[in-house]
């Protein structure tokens, strides 16, 4: 089965239901159509050219209090733009707040981006293409028992949506790669947190999901013959999902806000669903840490 996208229109969602975490959980990907986020006269700058300096793919700030990388502009346009960084994610946790209230106070909100530009389709390496379809892994910073959860909405100002890929559920994935991933040595795993490769030492969790990444882009002609959808988010919509449980390629698409947020599996609504959890069982056994 193909990771559901389920609309969600404010006027008709029960704030707080359970259904949205259920079908979160399940794998879904909520789309919410019209929740508002307006841009001021002077914030609208940002939708009609970058304001990013090109070194890396997204302006970001780690925190309200942190300060803004990779932006362009002059000091006051980067002070505006980081102020709109600051609100979206407020936005966001009002987002949780309102329609997932069960993780109130338990996501940890993490990076909150600017993406002014297109998809890069430049013959980059396969590990670094993000028009494959993937699970997102963080190779140097391991997550052990957390959940990556991802809040993105569509700003673009002249009409053009965010393309998306999104395949197959997670567990029918993991068992076609599997058998053909490496061992886990948590001897590798400490030596690299040792020199501080990684912030942390890598989980066998850490370690398949980076595989599992890694053998999913290799494997063209998954990419090709997997069941698969395309999926085209509009300006003014935002999109809520797990990025470590639904497989995703990004395929177009300019100026978008992102919000990254991390939830222990232990405060899931069922922790059976993550994708810990489903490694496991397909293992046969608990994962190692």
């Amino acid at each position: 089965m193909i990771s559901p996208i389920l609309p969600v229109s404010r006027a008709e969602a029960a704030p707080g239901a359970p259904a949205l975490v259920e079908a979160l959980e399940s794998g879904s990907v909520l789309v919410f159509r019209d929740l508002d986020f307006p841009l001021d006269a002077f914030e609208r700058r940002f939708v009609e050219r970058p304001f990013a300096d090109g070194k890396a793919k997204n302006v970001n700030i780690r925190g309200e209090s942190a300060a803004l990388k990779g932006a362009a502009g002059s000091e006051e346009e980067q002070a505006r733009l980081r102020d709109m960084l600051v609100r979206y994610r407020r936005f966001a946790q009002d987002l949780i707040d309102t329609y997932l209230p069960a993780y109130t106070s338990k996501v940890t909100l993490a990076g909150t981006s600017y993406r002014p530009f297109d998809v890069d389709k430049r013959k980059l390496s396969w590990r670094r293409d993000d028009t494959r379809m993937h699970v997102d892994a963080f190779p140097s910073n391991p997550l052990g028992e957390r959940r990556i959860l991802r809040i993105f909405r569509n700003i673009n100002a002249e009409g053009q949506p965010r393309h998306w890929r999104v395949g197959e559920d997670f567990g029918a994935m993991a068992e076609k790669f599997l058998p053909t991933l490496p061992g886990y040595s948590g001897l590798s795993a400490s030596l690299l947190a040792a020199l501080k490769i990684t912030k942390a030492k890598r989980s066998e969790y850490d370690h398949l999901m980076l595989h599992l990444h890694d053998a999913l882009k290799r494997d063209l002609d998954y990419q090709a013959s997997a069941p698969q959808a395309d999926v085209h988010f509009q300006p003014g919509e935002t999109w809520v999902t797990f990025s470590d449980l639904v497989m995703h390629g990004a395929m177009g698409g300019r100026y978008m806000l992102e919000q990254t947020g991390y939830l222990a599996v232990t405060d899931q609504a069922d922790p059976e669903k993550s994708p810990q959890r489903i490694l496991a069982r397909k293992l046969g056994r608990p994962l190692r840490h």
